[in-house]
């Protein structure tokens, strides 16, 4: 394929996907609370505040667990997020204790909303979207920042203060303390978590991807501990212009993750894929922060349910799609670990059952594969023979 999935992302993502309201150089508001971390230039990096033109409670805004559950559609994710107006400012990651990223700190440790006053150096501009992190509207370099003070999380503020707590095992604790993925992410992109002098700014698409891993291998030394399932099980879930299909195997933990954008942006049909075995992956991954989303997200099923297998995700990006960051498959995926399951004697009659709610022929699938290509043929399931299980019958 011509395109690498970045260089594709970039193209099906245009300025006219979303526009926001205009923005003067000082902005009374409120933040949701938010910040945003950039990787650009890394290790002097721009960060700031996301601060949206409202006075009052608007943590909805930057909370992205609760949009799927809720039924939100593209449009009003849209429409809320980009009235996130981003201050920023160049500042080295190693300096948490600066008073400016303190301030932020603060910010993303409140339990609410925080009353904010926002003044930039010239009126911000532009949109940003993109499929590792959560769009926001106008961006413009800061003067002046200053947000009341609000009351901590108080979960977060345990962590905050025990300096002596590295920063994965204060994940693992915020998340089984019930503590919305989003706030933990941002906490350690802040420099909130973390041992001592470790600590240190985080732009916020690595923190995501952070995040996903350490709950992952979390709830891997976990589930490599279970029964594995005895049959092959189907979960399917479909929203914002995408379809889901987990299909989980009898099989120890491996896992692959295939992704196909369907006439997204023209007539294109797209597939992108990783894959890890059961001694896991230790590059990163090709597709980026999705995959860890994903894996994330069924592990963590797996682990609550008390199972393990191996898994094979597919997902179908429609005419519609818009980039909205990896959210969308963590929270899509949980969503699909949450439906009732669809047992099957084999992998063939799994897929075949897929496919007749997905787009695109199963065999395009197979081809671009590496573990779904093997499972088929250790089972010793020809292509021929699957093709013809997964062609509908006479009416």
């Amino acid at each position: 394929m011509a395109l690498g999935k970045a260089a594709y992302l970039k193209s099906i993502t245009r300025p006219a996907m979303g526009t926001s309201r205009p923005v003067g150089k000082t902005l009374e508001g409120a933040t949701p609370p938010s910040v945003f971390v950039g990787s650009w230039n890394y290790p002097r990096v721009f960060a700031g505040p996301l601060v949206a033109p409202v006075r009052e409670e608007c943590g909805i805004m930057d909370t992205p667990e609760s949009w799927i559950p809720s039924g939100w559609t593209q449009e009003q994710i849209l429409a809320c997020r980009l009235d996130l107006v981003r201050g920023k400012r160049a500042h080295d990651v190693f300096r948490v204790e600066d008073p400016f990223a303190l301030r932020l700190q603060e910010v993303v440790l409140s339990s609410s909303s925080l009353e904010s006053e926002v003044s930039f150096l010239h009126a911000p501009t532009g949109v940003s979207l993109s499929e590792e992190f959560t769009p926001y509207g106008p961006s413009a370099p800061l003067e002046n920042f200053r947000a009341d003070s609000g009351r901590f999380d108080p979960h977060l503020e345990r962590c905050y203060y025990d300096r002596d707590l590295c920063a994965a095992d204060a994940i693992i604790d915020l998340h089984r303390k019930g503590v919305p993925f989003s706030r933990i992410q941002k906490a350690l992109s802040t420099g909130a978590l973390g041992q001592g002098k470790r600590r240190r700014l985080v732009p916020t698409r690595w923190s995501i991807t952070a995040c996903d891993t350490v709950l992952a291998d979390f709830y891997l030394r976990q589930v490599r501990q279970n029964s594995i399932i005895d049959t092959v099980r189907v979960h399917e879930f479909s929203s914002l212009n995408n379809h889901y299909a987990v299909i989980l195997l009898p099989v120890p933990w491996e896992y692959e993750w295939m992704e196909a954008f369907l006439r997204v942006r023209g007539n294109e049909e797209v597939i992108f894929s990783d894959h890890e075995g059961p001694g896991g992956k230790k590059e990163y991954s090709s597709v980026g922060g999705c995959y860890y989303s994903c894996k994330m997200a069924v592990l963590e099923a797996l682990a609550r349910e008390g199972l393990q297998a191996g898994a094979i995700v597919l997902r179908e990006a429609r005419a519609g799609y818009i980039p909205l960051g990896v959210f969308n498959v963590r929270e899509n995926v949980r969503q699909a670990m949450q439906q009732p399951y669809r047992e099957f004697e084999d992998l063939a009659g799994a897929l075949a059952d897929v496919a007749r709610r997905m787009t695109l022929p199963p065999e395009r699938f197979v081809a671009e594969s590496t573990l779904l290509a093997e499972m088929l043929r250790s089972r010793q399931t020809t292509l021929d023979q699957f093709l013809e299980d997964s062609r509908p019958g006479p009416a």
